[in-house]
């Protein structure tokens, strides 16, 4: 690759973390993207966490050789350093491919893995603290995009019953017990995420089992145990396609969302709220089907400063 190319990708990369960081600074955000694919031949994801970078290259066919690629990333990696100001042993590579919806999020970037845990760190948003893992799945364990989206919840869960699904970490837990909640019961397929997610409840002092729950089930199935109007808020953000072992039915987001939204609609009390989003960029929602006194698009309004024109996912408040 020419020298020019890398240099095309300096001043790329300098040019949207000036920008980028400088939102940053003036909310307090400590965990933001910085770089998505901008460059075709520099084809990264950037994201910071704390003082720490995470840095994805999306898989494709380069056409290099095994010495040609690891000189490219070299020098690639050494831009970056210098332009964001991390040293190289607070940077993070992975490899990535490019699939439909949060797919990533269960998927392990090696064999021989660790507690995800244990070896995490503790980074901030908005005065709350969570666990990231860089080191052993595709994903961090915060989505960074669903900043704004998880305050809307905090705002309005004041003596609320909130119930989380496909809820990975549960970040959105953590702000809905928060926003002083009564109930937030949290439910994933995974073990592993719902430890993670115990782990952050308590990490920000929400310790009380009997007032925050964890559910170990298979959410499409769960889903029609739950009580007629009996949670205030709902938070479903599942994966685009699954078809888990764990699982007794093959989950496709566009295939299901109607059938999902309204047995959530069924658990809602009446004026409650569902916020309802897919990473699947082909998604259509159906509202014909939806059984809802209203639906409203809130992608736009739930887009963060350093996703703007980046943002592959919908976002939907649904009330009954």
């Amino acid at each position: 690759m020419t020298d020019e190319k890398f240099i095309m990708f300096r001043n790329r990369l300098t040019k949207v973390f000036r920008h980028i960081s400088k939102h940053a600074r003036r909310q307090g955000v400590s965990c933001y993207r910085v770089y998505d694919h901008d460059i075709p031949e520099f084809p990264f994801c950037i994201e910071f966490y704390g003082d720490k970078l995470y840095v994805a290259e999306y898989k494709r066919q380069h056409g290099m050789t095994d010495a040609a690629h690891d000189d490219w990333m070299e020098k690639s990696l050494a831009i970056i350093s210098e332009v964001v100001k991390v040293p190289a042993g607070n940077i993070f590579l992975k490899l990535r491919q490019r699939k439909p919806g949060r797919l990533g999020q269960y998927q392990k970037s090696g064999e021989g893995q660790h507690n995800l845990i244990a070896i995490g760190f503790v980074v901030e948003e908005n005065g709350l603290k969570f666990i990231v893992n860089l080191s052993d799945y595709l994903d961090t364990g915060l989505f960074p995009d669903h900043r704004i989206t998880r305050q809307l919840v905090r705002e309005q869960s004041a003596g609320k019953k909130v119930l989380n699904l496909f809820a990975y970490t549960g970040s959105f837990s953590v702000y809905a017990a928060a926003g002083g909640a009564a109930e937030v019961v949290t439910v994933d397929l995974s073990k592993t995420y719902l430890n993670w997610a115990e782990k952050n409840l308590q990490l920000n002092g929400f310790t009380d089992t009997t007032k925050y729950k964890t559910v170990h089930a298979d959410v499409k199935p769960y889903l029609k145990t739950i009580p007629p109007a009996y949670y205030d808020i709902i938070i479903m953000d599942p994966p685009t396609f699954s078809n888990s072992k764990r699982m007794a039915d093959i989950l496709d987001i566009q295939r299901d969302h109607v059938e999902l939204i309204n047995d959530c609609l069924i658990g809602l009390k009446a004026g409650g709220s569902l916020y309802f989003s897919t990473n699947f960029k082909k998604f259509a929602l159906d509202k014909e089907k939806i059984k809802a006194a209203s639906i409203t698009d809130i992608t736009r309004p739930t887009t963060p400063f350093d996703f703007e024109g980046k943002l592959f996912r919908w976002c939907y408040l649904i009330t009954r």
